[in-house]
């Protein structure tokens, strides 16, 4: 199944060649969940701050869990500070 991968700030050195724009097209295998995608790209989990699948928020302790659809939007945040 694909789904749309968008890593933001410092996140987006993890994505893998031929994203445009901080978003890629992935082919990823049916009951893929949110965190098996981004351990498949490198990208460190505690970096993960803000993760929306299709727009709603995902809490850290259910993205083991929340498998993917086809079609679906993954978004990932890393923390950020400001003053």
């Amino acid at each position: 199944m694909k789904i749309s991968l968008k890593l933001y700030a410092t996140l987006g050195k993890h994505l893998p060649d031929g994203a445009v724009r901080n978003i890629v097209e992935l082919d990823v295998a049916d009951g893929e969940t949110i965190n098996g995608v981004l351990n498949g790209l490198n990208v460190p989990l505690e970096h993960c701050h803000l993760v929306l699948v299709d727009g709603v928020y995902v809490a850290p302790s259910e993205r083991d869990d929340h498998v993917l659809q086809d079609a679906q939007a993954l978004a990932v945040w890393p923390p950020v500070a400001g003053g």
